[in-house]
Formats: C-alpha cells, structure tokens, sequence
C-alpha cells in the first residue's frame, strides 16, 4: 500500500512544479503585455493581484485571459515561494 502513496505523493509534487511553470509563464507573457502598451507591469501585476479587478490587466496579447486562468492565491503562492527560494 505504500508504493501507492509513495506514487500519489511524487505525482502531486509533480503537478506543484507543473504549476510554478504555468504561473511564471503567465506572469512573464502578462508582463510583456503590459510593457509593449507602456504600463508598469510590476504596478498593474500588484493592482491585480491585491484587488482581482481584471481591468488592471491590458487585453492586449489575450494578457487578461491568460491570467484570469489562474488563481490569485495560486499566484501569490508561487510568488512567495520564489522569493523565499523554496
């Protein structure tokens, strides 16, 4: 029974690394975005991020869809965890 959790445990920690990519991919292409129309990426980002009003986003790049399609949580958390380097 422990080679099943063992596998179960080593999916999920997968499927963590999965989405840290996933969020920086977002993040880097919603960035970009932003910048190419000469906003602030890092303030817009925050806006975002402390609010949820999407407006904080351009739809410039399809760069609003793109980051709707992930949770603020989820991106705080990835956030945090890289800057704390774990």
């Amino acid at each position: 029974m422990s080679d099943a959790h063992d596998k179960t445990a080593l999916f999920r920690y997968k499927a963590v690394e999965d989405q840290s990519a996933a969020v920086r991919a977002v993040l880097q292409d919603v960035y970009a975005a932003l910048q190419e129309r000469g906003y602030n990426p890092f303030g817009q980002i925050v806006g975002y991020l402390i609010s949820g009003d999407p407006t904080f986003i351009t739809s410039h790049k399809n760069a609003r869809t793109t980051i709707a399609q992930i949770e603020r949580d989820v991106i705080l958390e990835e956030l945090v965890k890289y800057y704390l380097g774990k």
